[in-house]
């Protein structure tokens, strides 16, 4: 059975950093895209960054580029999401989620079916 778990949200300040985690059971890490989303009350579900754990292409939005950094650790089969400089409207329920092989762009909610429970991150003004 594949799942995901996501930790690492919480309240943070503008300006601040989190790491989210996402460790992953159930499949071949190596295999797989690794992707984040988040979804804003109101809004849609936004895909955020991804990495091709297989050859370690990483894509990210424009909104987070240069202060985002997406990996993972196939030994751990853990992704992450290092967020620097935040700003309010980062503010979200952030997912990981996982797909098989190869990464499509831009990164869409549809193109997942594997899913994780979602971390709230909050920032403050």
């Amino acid at each position: 059975e594949v799942q995901l778990v996501e930790s690492g949200g919480g309240l943070v300040q503008a300006g601040g950093s989190l790491r989210l985690s996402c460790a992953a059971s159930g499949f071949t890490f190596d295999n797989y895209v690794i992707a984040w989303f988040r979804q804003a009350p109101g809004k849609e579900r936004e895909g955020v960054s991804c990495i091709s754990n297989s050859d370690g292409s990483t894509y990210y939005t424009d909104s987070v580029k240069g202060r985002f950094t997406v990996s993972s650790d196939n030994a751990k089969n853990t992704g992450y999401l290092q967020m620097n400089s935040l700003k309010p409207e980062d503010t979200a329920v952030y997912y990981c989620a996982a797909r098989r092989r190869r990464v499509t762009l831009p990164i869409h909610p549809a193109d997942y079916p594997y899913w994780g429970q979602g971390t709230q991150v909050t920032v403050s003004s």
